[in-house]
């Protein structure tokens, strides 16, 4: 193959090769953006980034029971 054929300067890829491999870059980057999309939903349901009226207090709650628990056991 000649260096005509080839995209841009000092490129090593043919016209339909760049065309072919940006389709794959993008549906890549496409599908990686809806994973992370998903993922940042799952986790403000779980547990949102900005606490509510009463503030982290429920967190607060969350860590007593979790260490009574591991105390209960423990002992």
């Amino acid at each position: 193959m000649s260096d005509n054929e080839r995209f841009g300067p000092g490129a090593y890829l043919t016209p339909e090769e760049a065309k072919e491999f940006h389709k794959i870059f993008v549906s890549s980057f496409i599908g990686f953006t809806i994973v992370a999309i998903i993922a940042h939903v799952l986790v403000w349901m779980w547990r949102p980034w900005f606490p509510g009226i009463n503030g982290y207090a429920m967190l607060n709650d969350a860590v007593q029971v979790a260490t009574a628990t591991i105390t209960t056991i423990i002992t």
